[in-house]
């Protein structure tokens, strides 16, 4: 009795050890393979032909604030539209349930920041970056876009624009230091892993809908 259980653990030991390696193995390669997607504001104005800019959804108060997180995103967006990147934004986040709503609270800021109404595409179901990148080339028509979020989740957002078949670049939002980081790198190691297999399988989302026309009028997302 006493050798099976010393025979189990060592078998859970080296199951252990694996999945180790293999998670940390993934999160680098994710990050080594998507770096040089990543440019700055100045280098993003230098692309040419992109569809939209892609600002993905983060938190939002009771109120309807964006989190100071999400106001950094947006700050970046909307100044790469004004620099000329794309004239068309779209803003991917949840929208779930009446009660919480990150796309309005979006589209609201960058209403007061001056981009024009119809410049303003809403997705209302980007329930997560997968979701986010796998709607806006399949129900938008996107093909070529760049990705504003943190650093952090660039690298995520990157990959996963690049294996669904999406040409992508990346700017940071980095504006500010945010408390909590060290558990978001933590907890952004576990979601490379769970997209990476997301990609590999071509997962769907639950919802995809009517294709929208980036070209078209950005008030026909409004709901």
């Amino acid at each position: 009795m006493k050798k099976k259980i010393r025979i189990f653990v060592y078998v859970l030991l080296f199951a252990i050890s694996i999945s180790i390696v293999w998670m940390f193995s993934v999160n680098a390669f994710i990050k080594y393979s998507t770096k040089k997607q990543i440019v700055t504001l100045d280098e993003a104005e230098g692309l040419s032909d992109i569809d939209c800019v892609l600002v993905l959804g983060c938190r939002v108060f009771s109120d309807g604030t964006p989190s100071g997180m999400l106001e950094d995103r947006l700050t970046v967006g909307v100044d790469l539209v004004k620099r000329e990147v794309s004239n068309t934004i779209l803003m991917s986040g949840d929208h779930g349930t009446e009660n919480y709503d990150e796309v309005n609270a979006m589209r609201n800021f960058a209403l007061e920041k001056g981009i024009p109404i119809e410049r303003i595409f809403m997705d209302h179901a980007g329930f997560c970056t997968y979701d986010s990148l796998y709607r806006a080339k399949e129900v938008f028509g996107a093909k070529k876009v760049v990705v504003v979020t943190q650093e952090y989740h660039l690298y995520r957002a990157l990959y996963i624009a690049k294996e669904l078949g999406l040409e992508a670049f990346g700017v940071s939002s980095d504006l500010h230091t945010y408390y909590g980081q060290s558990s978001r790198n933590a907890r952004e190691i576990l979601a490379r892993n769970k997209d990476f297999f997301a990609c590999a399988f071509k997962i769907k989302p639950k919802y995809l809908g009517d294709q929208i026309d980036l070209k078209g009028d950005g008030r026909v997302t409004e709901g």
